[in-house]
């Protein structure tokens, strides 16, 4: 009697993947709060979920600071892809403003990390949780926009009363700057010297071609027995700068 084959494989039942869960808490030192309360939630949570927790955040410090050392050490395990989900006991626990959160909940999607604030009840991993975060974000572009609304409007009304906008000028002296490079100085002393930074001696330097001058150049080097009268307008190359300016001879006292 023959035998029949079976073309059906074994099956091996695959393991549940187990989602690790970071949980974040912040208490002020301000109001002599204890995050301990809201750990307790945190965890009663995540029990109920069945999540491992991968680790326990807390920062002991106000909120209106964007970085805090256990929340940038949070999004330091993220990144690492070290947790699969983060909770938090309220939004304003985790982010100082909307935008932030909006931006955190992008950054979370892009890892593949979901997100839940334990007392909005947001969970970004159920539709009714994208569809928060849809809003969350349609009202943060909101406030972009009217920012930058008012910002152009300051900048216009600014330009109406005629005011100049950017950096102020600085009055910088070529001549001298030239007279100092020709000397031996270098950048940084002129700079020091003149009171202002070295790239905006190197700018100016550049604008009147004196880069091409080399420190201690015999071209413009003024003996002690000699005066030099600086040019009223500088033109650009050392032979102009020669050219330019006039030597005196001063008779020694004494010959």
């Amino acid at each position: 009697m023959a035998i029949q084959k079976s073309n059906t494989s074994p099956t091996f039942a695959q393991p549940e993947r187990v989602t690790r869960v970071a949980l974040y808490a912040r208490v002020s030192t301000l109001n002599g709060q204890n995050p301990e309360m809201q750990l307790r939630e945190l965890v009663e949570y995540a029990a109920r979920r069945g999540w491992q927790i991968a680790s326990e955040y807390v920062d002991r410090m106000s909120g209106k600071y964007e970085h805090r050392p256990e929340l940038d050490r949070l999004w330091g395990d993220c990144r690492k892809r070290k947790v699969d989900a983060v909770v938090v006991y309220r939004y304003d626990r985790f982010a100082r403003s909307l935008r932030q959160l909006v931006n955190a909940l992008e950054e979370f999607r892009g890892l593949g990390i979901e997100f839940v604030s334990l007392h909005e009840g947001v969970d970004t991993s159920t539709p009714n949780g994208r569809l928060v975060f849809g809003i969350f974000a349609s009202i943060a572009e909101f406030e972009r926009e009217l920012i930058r609304d008012r910002v152009r409007s300051g900048l216009a009304s600014v330009r109406a009363k005629g005011k100049r906008l950017g950096r102020p000028t600085v009055a910088v002296d070529s001549v001298r700057i030239a007279v100092l490079r020709a000397s031996g100085r270098t950048w940084t002393s002129i700079a020091q010297e003149l009171g202002i930074g070295e790239g905006t001696v190197r700018r100016a330097a550049a604008a009147k071609n004196l880069l091409q001058i080399a420190p201690a150049s015999p071209l413009l080097s003024v003996s002690r027995s000699s005066h030099f009268d600086p040019p009223q307008t500088f033109v650009s190359g050392g032979a102009h700068f020669a050219e330019q300016g006039r030597y005196r001879h001063r008779p020694r006292t004494g010959q």
